[in-house]
């Protein structure tokens, strides 16, 4: 009898070895085990005004890595944001092994006043203030708040964008290369396990923490493994990007033995070894003559720029050979404003 109680306290003691043990706290967001928390990261008033960015922590059941995913450093960019929703009300703590850090929304301002790629408050891109400041502009303490208690206390990460309002964007991943062996591993099966077909050879990000600059680099800055995921193009919310961009991280989440199930990698994908941009020489009016994903030569005629009396002042043409992998979307045209991004296709797989 002695003997059967002693083995069920070993199994109990063993059962309670495996669950996590103590809650997790993200700005005011604290999940306890096998609980979803919501809150807020409080950035506090400075040269301008606070800004409040939603979060959300999913604590696991059970022990395994912490795995940050952030939406709406662009607040236009629609489909991630989406995606990022629909993991928050899908997630199930209890069968979670590990914890996941859900930021939906950086860029709330840019997100309320529909305004692309900045934060109107000041002027800034909330993908380019990497660590930040805690006493610069609103960005900036975005940023610093966000390395602190985001990237400084995660183990991968997952940074999210899409098509913005004026964005035609074919959806891709970036594969970072750094030369660190260990993490160029790993953060390549990240990008084949997110399941995306085009996918960018990066190799261009500064790993200097001091002056990381982009919200990925800022994590690998730290040796953690960091990938770029980006799907909608206009700022639509179509199923299938949405779709696209919340079955990648849950197909991460299964590499990481995060959720149950396999993760098989994307199957021949389209690499890319660079991307060249075109930009306007001239402010007009833009008339594009290709979609994403065509496949287009150097020197093929790929859109065109008139005035506002209809003549033709600049015909845009390819600069290299290669897939279109985003186009200017809205007729809007300044001078040094980007007309079309082309991908190179790789000699052959990494």
């Amino acid at each position: 009898m002695r003997l059967a109680k002693l083995g069920l306290l070993v199994s109990l003691f063993a059962l309670a070895a495996h669950a996590q043990q103590a809650s997790f706290t993200v700005g005011t967001a604290t999940a306890a085990s096998g609980e979803t928390a919501a809150g807020y990261l409080n950035v506090p008033a400075g040269v301008d005004a606070a800004l409040q960015i939603p979060v959300v922590v999913v604590r696991g059941a059970n022990p395994g890595p912490v795995l940050a995913i952030v939406a709406g450093s662009h607040g236009t960019e629609y489909a991630s944001i989406i995606a990022v929703e629909h993991l928050i009300q899908h997630l199930n703590a209890k069968g979670i092994s590990g914890t996941v850090i859900l930021i939906p929304l950086v860029n709330v301002n840019s997100f309320e006043e529909k305004v692309p790629h900045l934060n109107p408050v000041d002027g800034k891109n909330m993908n380019r203030m990497y660590p930040g400041k805690p006493d610069g502009t609103q960005t900036e303490r975005a940023s610093w708040l966000i390395n602190k208690e985001v990237v400084e206390r995660c183990d991968y990460l997952i940074d999210l964008h899409g098509g913005d309002l004026d964005e035609n964007l074919q959806p891709y991943t970036y594969w970072p290369q750094t030369g660190d062996e260990k993490l160029d591993t790993v953060t390549r099966a990240m990008v084949l396990a997110f399941g995306m077909d085009h996918i960018i050879i990066q190799d261009s990000r500064s790993l200097d923490p001091k002056n990381s600059r982009y919200l990925d680099a800022a994590a690998m800055s730290l040796g953690k493994p960091a990938v770029i995921a980006e799907a909608g193009y206009a700022g639509t919310v179509e199923p299938q990007d949405v779709d696209a961009i919340a079955h990648g991280c849950l197909n991460v989440m299964r590499y990481l033995k995060m959720l149950p199930g396999d993760a098989p990698p994307v199957e021949n994908p389209v690499w890319f070894s660079k991307v060249v941009t075109a930009t306007s020489d001239q402010t007009g009016i833009f008339y594009p003559l290709v979609d994403k994903r065509t496949y287009v030569q150097a020197g093929m005629k790929v859109g065109y720029v008139t005035d506002f009396f209809g003549k033709t002042i600049e015909d845009v043409r390819a600069p290299v050979s290669g897939v279109v992998l985003y186009i200017c979307a809205v007729p809007s045209m300044k001078k040094g404003n980007t007309l079309v991004d082309i991908g190179v296709v790789a000699p052959q797989a990494p």
